[in-house]
């Protein structure tokens, strides 16, 4: 009796393909009737047992040719297994590679009737959603073009927008939304997020942080081969080692010793003498008054800038450069207790930092009249940031921290980019204003050199 708990369920799964040296070996393969074999076996997957309860957010990871993107296929029913047996409790929706199940001689609107249609939906069903799938595209007058005329951005845009709007049950991400620019990809998390409330979730990646952002549990393929599955942190954990050992050589550490993090944090600190790398370069884009958000509508935020310390409007820094994010608002309606406050996201949609200003002045009178303005100011170090896309989302609320209504929230209101040099790691590096290094002789409280100090800034 099948467990109403099991999203997926793979039971001893095996797929094979036959590899043929050249065209005419699929030929004689034909007329030879089994006499004699003209093709190779390649197991892409061999004996795989795994279950993804309900809820879950399983991310695969494994390296090229480890038989991730042949499990999403057999999962999402393109693929039928060689040996073994799937059974999937739920409507899937998967987005594997970019322009997979679409028709490039049809337009985007065609296409997205087909594609919905093969999810089991009707036509009038299609219509009455056909407006929502168009916003969340956002592709314009393309969506009546043939999509073989489309960048890959546009195909992940019309792909996502699909399969976002079909009430999945269950979602197959492959590596697909490494190519979407900054704003769609931000949007994609929200999405994906709010799924992962309800929904079960297969994710595939390369990008260790990716994994640890949004999975719960992960599962590490290896030469078609389950190597461990468990919670995302502890299979990341041990794919990270696995990698280094695989280019650098086996560890000579034992593993207990090898895996904690603060040996690697040393070693990602820059040169202690030299200066902010002019490579660690964060540029700015322009604030963006349309961007998808929320909110009451009785104030609004009116502008956001990154400014520098004499006032003037940024369009690119370093980082671990002093900056104040400037963030002004109008107000429709009084508010008596206004609240303006900011996240900085990475590509993941995960929040790195931010704040407000409702403790800081929470003895103040700030009131806003109808019809005024208020400006919130805050100044900070910018951190060191990998490179990638990130952006800043602010809010304009009234009432506590705690109990408020927010009047308008802009999710990506900011867009910047860094270009960080390879010593970089982590989701941030907190710029160092001093590194001190000191060595000893063995068994002696004697320094063998004078400290070497470094000062930043």
């Amino acid at each position: 009796m099948p467990d109403d708990d099991v999203a997926i369920s793979i039971d001893r799964v095996s797929k094979c393909y036959r590899i043929y040296d050249k065209p005419r070996d699929r030929f004689m393969q034909l007329v030879s009737r089994g006499k004699r074999d003209y093709f190779r076996e390649f197991w892409a997957l061999r004996d795989l047992s795994l279950t993804v309860r309900r809820g879950d957010t399983m991310g695969i990871v494994g390296r090229n040719g480890a038989g991730k993107s042949t499990l999403l296929q057999l999962v999402a029913g393109t693929l039928t297994p060689t040996a073994g047996n799937i059974q999937v409790n739920g409507r899937v929706a998967a987005l594997l590679e970019l322009g997979a199940g679409f028709n490039p001689e049809f337009t985007g609107r065609e296409n997205i009737v087909l594609n919905a249609m093969i999810h089991g939906f009707k036509r009038a069903e299609i219509d009455a959603r056909m407006d929502d799938i168009l916003a969340f595209a956002d592709i314009g007058d393309f969506v009546d073009q043939p999509i073989k005329t489309y960048s890959s951005g546009m195909y992940l845009r019309l792909a996502f927008s699909v399969i976002a709007h079909v009430d999945a049950d269950i979602l197959i991400v492959d590596e697909a939304l490494a190519v979407g620019d900054a704003i769609f990809t931000q949007r994609c998390m929200r999405f994906l997020r709010k799924f992962q409330e309800t929904g079960t979730l297969l994710f595939v990646s390369h990008d260790s942080a990716a994994v640890l952002g949004l999975c719960n549990r992960a599962v590490w393929l290896d030469q078609g081969r389950e190597r461990m599955s468990g919670t995302a942190k502890d299979v990341s954990d041990a794919y990270l080692a696995f990698n280094f050992e695989a280019y650098q050589g086996r560890s000579r550490l034992p593993r207990a010793q090898a895996e904690p993090s603060a040996p690697a944090v040393a070693d990602t600190a820059p040169p202690a003498v030299a200066p902010v790398s002019p490579e660690n370069k964060i540029e700015f884009f322009d604030f963006n008054p349309d961007a998808d958000g929320f909110g009451q509508g009785d104030a609004t935020v009116s502008s956001v800038e990154m400014l520098d310390e004499q006032g003037n409007n940024l369009r690119a820094i370093r980082g671990g450069e002093y900056v104040t994010l400037c963030i002004r608002g109008v107000a429709r309606e009084r508010l008596a207790r206004p609240i303006i406050g900011f996240y900085v996201k990475d590509r993941l949609g995960q929040n790195l930092f931010g704040d407000n200003t409702y403790l800081t002045h929470l003895q103040r009178d700030n009131a806003v009249p109808a019809g005024g303005t208020i400006e919130a100011r805050f100044g900070f170090e910018m951190p060191f940031l990998p490179p990638g896309s990130y952006s800043i989302g602010v809010g304009f609320a009234e009432g506590t921290q705690e109990l408020h209504v927010m009047q308008h929230w802009i999710h990506d209101a900011l867009i910047f980019k860094s270009q960080a040099p390879p010593s970089i790691r982590g989701l941030v590096g907190v710029p160092m204003r001093r590194i001190d290094l000191e060595s000893k002789a063995p068994d002696s409280e004697a320094a063998l050199d004078t400290p070497v100090q470094a000062f930043r800034g």
